[in-house]
This record gives structure tokens, C-alpha cells and sequence, in this order.
């Protein structure tokens, strides 16, 4: 910026977005003088190096508006959890897929766990076909999958566990 800028020569661009041409670096400093206005270097790079005669102070508020603004409007996704029993009901089971639905059409992951308890853990079988049945459930009939199983059912301890997301292509809808 203005002082700082080493290269003899630059390819100076006015506040207007006209180009000037190329500039002696004192020549391009006393035209931003006279407007009252910075001279910024924007690409280093460039042969010769590019500057822009601009009000630095409000390019720079400008700039920091535009990252507050990008910032507040990210969403950030999480991995939402549903914990389910071996020993499920029917109803139970549509109601927590149905929050699963909407938690998948919010775009965010979803780790479907189910526990077992006591002498459960010796029919880990059932288990498994209780996941197998959920994401079939989710993804509908064969021509169109619904979801994407991030990570395949697996026993850790206790617990089965497995995490699937929305297919962005498909339409979620519970089965």
C-alpha cells in the first residue's frame, strides 16, 4: 500500500475500474494524491505488478462486512444421534425415523445407535437385522436411494452403530 509498494513500475487502475496503463511507481503515487484516495497493490505477481487507486478504509470495512456476513450465513452441520433398543415397537420405530427424516432433510448426518442390554449382546444377529431393516426403511424402493450409508453398522462394546446422510439427489421421505 502506497509507500510500501517496491516495483518501479505498475499497471495502475483508477477508482472508476479504468486502466491507466503502466505508471512509474511516483507517477501512480501523486495521481492517488491528488485524488485524495490510496494506492493499493493487488496482484504482486502480475508483469508489471497491478495496483488500484482506492479509499483503503472503506474497502477494507467493506471487506470485513462481506466475512461477518459469509460467517453468520454458514450453516454448520452436525452428526445428529438416535439411540434405539433391540426390543423397539413398530410405532416407536416410526417415530424416530420420522425425526430421523427430518433431521436428514436438514442436511445434517445422522449416527443411528442401537443398544443392547444384559443378555441381549448374545443375539447381536438381531441387532444387525434391526439395522439392515432401518436403512432399508430409509432408502425406499431400489430405483431411487434416499440415503448414503456413511459408515456400515458395526459392534462397538454394547452398542451397534452407523451413520447415513441424505442422498442429495432423492427426495427424503419416510417409508
Amino acid at each position: 500500500m502506497n509507500e510500501a509498494i517496491r516495483a518501479p513500475e505498475l499497471r495502475v487502475i483508477d477508482a472508476e475500474g479504468k486502466q491507466l496503463g503502466v505508471l512509474s511507481r511516483a507517477e501512480a503515487l501523486r495521481l492517488a494524491g491528488e485524488e485524495g484516495l490510496d494506492l493499493v497493490e493487488i496482484s504482486a505477481d502480475a508483469t508489471p505488478p497491478v495496483a488500484k487507486i482506492i479509499d483503503w478504509g472503506k474497502f477494507n470495512y467493506q471487506r470485513t462486512k462481506l466475512q461477518q456476513k459469509n460467517k453468520r450465513t454458514s450453516k454448520t452441520l452436525d452428526v445428529k444421534q438416535m439411540r434405539l433398543g433391540l426390543k423397539i415397537g413398530e410405532h416407536d420405530m416410526q417415530t424416530k425415523l420420522g425425526k430421523v427424516v427430518k433431521f436428514l432433510e436438514a442436511g445434517h448426518k445422522v449416527k443411528i445407535t442401537v443398544f443392547f442390554r444384559g443378555r441381549e449382546l448374545a443375539h447381536k444377529d438381531i441387532g444387525f437385522k434391526l439395522a439392515d431393516t432401518i436403512i432399508a426403511r430409509m432408502k425406499g424402493e431400489e430405483d431411487e436411494e434416499r440415503i448414503i450409508v456413511d459408515q456400515q453398522p458395526q459392534l462397538a462394546g454394547k452398542q451397534l452403530s452407523f451413520v447415513i446422510r441424505s442422498n442429495a439427489n432423492a427426495k427424503i421421505k419416510e417409508s
